[in-house]
């Protein structure tokens, strides 16, 4: 086992696991439906680890190794979250978040082993919704799991909310809440991540007003989000450079000095 992922261990997981046989899952006959999570690792302790911890807590779990692995399970499965490691051996973590957020825009958390910000922030500007650095704590990524998808169901699990805040729409663009989509003015689809798309419906539902960073973190992913500034200014970066006509002069999404930024556009509802 790598030395950085040694306290992952717990006491629920003294026992080995051979990943390589099928794993019995956790049958819950009374939930409607449970959330898929694809565990990407190359380490068969963490996967084995992970794996029974999150059936434990009433996940259905798959597992991969590689990139390739990976794209397979999601192409069977339908999968709600995917939990990818940086340091893999073949393919990086960095390579598949780039390759999967092209073509989807299911929630990733990455794991970086990284103490700095350096892993952090890129995987953030790769499209990844939310990183924990290891070595960490089985109940903190659990957390921040259940609060990525809270994140993702809020505006698809409701009819009622879809009701209240249809479709948003500001400088040709539609933002519809219901299905999480972003369309242009030529109705082209626009990929978004999740932490993308709440930190653009966040900007939208408040035109005009500045908001500071803090603020951008309560509004996109809630109060108890354990966030620092860099990662707003990145997700920033990110809208920018899909929404604006030159995203190194934004009219859209303007920055105040030492205030925050400002969402420039008039917002009507569709």
């Amino acid at each position: 086992m790598r030395p950085q992922l040694q306290c992952v261990w717990s006491e629920i997981n003294r026992r080995k696991v051979d990943i390589n046989r099928q794993l019995p899952g956790v049958v819950l006959r009374e939930m409607v439906a449970m959330s898929h999570l694809l565990l990407v690792d190359d380490d068969e302790d963490i996967l084995s680890l992970l794996t029974n911890f999150f059936r434990k807590h009433a996940h259905t779990v798959s597992v991969a190794q590689d990139g390739p692995e990976m794209f397979a399970a999601l192409e069977k499965q339908v999968i709600d979250l995917v939990i990818l490691d940086v340091m893999l051996q073949d393919e990086d973590g960095f390579s598949l978040c780039r390759r999967l957020r092209a073509t989807s825009a299911v929630p990733i958390i990455m794991l970086t082993a990284m103490a700095d910000h350096t892993d952090r922030v890129v995987g953030l500007e790769l499209g990844a919704d939310d990183y924990l650095t290891k070595p960490f704590d089985q109940r903190e990524l659990l957390a921040r799991v259940k609060a990525v998808l809270r994140r993702t169901a809020d505006s698809t699990a409701s009819p009622k909310r879809s009701e209240t805040r249809p479709v948003l729409c500001f400088s040709g663009w539609r933002l519809d809440v219901a299905r999480r989509e972003l369309r242009s003015a030529g109705d082209a689809l626009v990929l978004l991540s999740g932490g993308e798309f709440d930190l653009l419906l966040a900007f939208a539902e408040h035109p005009r007003r500045i908001l500071t960073r803090d603020q951008l973190i309560d509004l996109a992913r809630g109060a108890a989000h354990v966030a620092y500034d860099r990662s707003i200014d990145v997700q920033v970066s990110r809208l920018r450079y899909k929404l604006e006509q030159d995203p190194k002069n934004p009219t859209l999404i303007r920055t105040v000095r030492n205030g925050g930024y400002i969402f420039e556009s008039e917002v009507t509802r569709g």
